[in-house]
């Protein structure tokens, strides 16, 4: 999710997810910087955190015992070019045991290198295809959801990114699996799902998301959970269903109804990290364990806030950044209106532990903070290039101003 997956966010949610595991499951290692609580951490370089441990610890990427948890969408052409915001985007967390990278392009050659990029760089060890996006500002030059309903470009890019991945990865000696995001298509009358997924199949990605709404309903309404099912029944690869997972008892009814190998979640996971606590918890057959009480909240607050100013090695930016989580992490908890308001404002963790130091942190965890997140909104007519639902190919035209979807982006 842009702007809400850094590294911070990723490093808390993966923790939280390991939390749940059985004990026989649960990795060690943390290095003490990744597990301290909020208070006392200063800002300080990017290279090394707070305490002067080096960035740079020996924990073996070697499985995901709680799952994945993949870095903000990253332009392809923007990586190529050596663009410093992404550049930055695409800065491992030494704590993570896979790192999971999601690319956007376009153009099969740029995707190509910027996949070459990573690997080589040994930046990522899982490259994610994101063709679910649904911003206007993507699909209307073609990109994200509207892609695939142009097949011989969805099948250049998949290959080309397949293709990369198998030849430095052979070269390095290492294993770069590609994995395929879809949805169900631009509307209900120009699905892309099926070909696209077995498209995927065909050329070599190791597995296959479904977000099972169309473009049409970007989040509105309710995803359609029986297209997941037919997917996974389609597929020999592996499927994960993605869409209205809100807690863990909707990503086991997901499970059981269609069938799916794994769940993915976006939305569900704003302001509660120990959402992921939960799945692994009754994925494992463990009791679902209860919501935190405010007092709960303000502590992880306090610890993503920390790290956040640790990472970005400014303060006052990193609290700019903490603003939109604190105002999710509160959702549902009875704080009053000028409170919400002073918390929108802080600039330093000193400030930020003051004002969570005035809130009545007794309060148990509120239904009114269970059920969606995110910004459901109504269905929204397609944006869509000129005339791109003409064919289900690319014309001259098209592929003439391809290199323009990325573009501002």
């Amino acid at each position: 999710m842009a702007g809400v997956t850094d590294i911070p966010f990723r490093r808390l949610c993966r923790i939280m997810g390991e939390s749940g595991l059985p004990d026989a499951l649960r990795p060690t290692g943390v290095p003490r910087w990744a597990a301290e609580s909020g208070r006392g951490a200063q800002a300080s370089s990017r290279k090394t955190p707070a305490g002067g441990e080096p960035r740079r610890v020996a924990i073996p990427r070697v499985d995901a015992p709680a799952g994945l948890y993949v870095t903000e969408m990253v332009t392809s052409r923007a990586l190529v070019e050596g663009n410093e915001r992404t550049l930055d985007m695409v800065r491992p967390d030494p704590a993570e045991r896979v790192r999971s990278l999601q690319l956007y392009g376009v153009d099969p050659a740029v995707m190509a290198r910027a996949a070459t990029v990573l690997v080589e760089r040994d930046l990522t060890d899982h490259v994610d295809l994101n063709f679910g996006c649904p911003v206007p500002k993507v699909t209307k030059k073609g990109g994200g959801a509207a892609l695939p309903w142009k097949r011989d470009l969805f099948t250049d890019l998949v290959g080309a990114v397949v293709r990369a991945c198998e030849r430095v990865g052979e070269r390095v000696g290492r294993q770069i699996p590609v994995t395929v995001k879809i949805r169900i298509g631009i509307d209900s009358a120009h699905e892309t799902a099926t070909d696209a997924a077995l498209t995927a199949q065909r050329l070599g990605a190791a597995a296959l998301t479904l977000h099972a709404r169309t473009q049409t309903q970007h989040y509105a309404g309710r995803a359609h959970w029986e297209e997941i099912a037919r997917l996974t029944e389609l597929l020999d690869i592996p499927v994960f269903g993605n869409g209205d997972v809100f807690e863990a008892a909707d990503a086991l009814a997901m499970l059981e109804r269609t069938g799916c190998d794994g769940v993915s979640v976006g939305r569900g996971a704003q302001g509660r990290p120990w959402l992921f606590r939960d799945i692994v918890a009754a994925y494992h057959g463990a009791p679902i364990p209860d919501g935190p009480t405010l007092a709960q909240v303000v502590s992880v607050i306090e610890r993503h806030a920390a790290w956040c100013v640790v990472d970005q090695g400014d303060e006052a930016r990193a609290l700019r950044e903490m603003r939109k989580h604190i105002g999710w992490y509160l959702r549902g908890f009875a704080v009053g209106g000028a409170q919400r308001h002073a918390l929108s404002m802080v600039s330093t963790l000193q400030e930020l532990h003051e004002r969570l130091g005035e809130l009545d942190a007794d309060q148990p965890f509120p239904p009114a903070a269970r059920g969606p997140r995110g910004r459901a909104g109504g269905e929204k007519t397609p944006h869509l290039p000129d005339g791109w639902l003409d064919h289900p190919h690319l014309t001259e035209a098209e592929r003439s101003r391809l290199h323009l979807a990325e573009v501002g982006y």
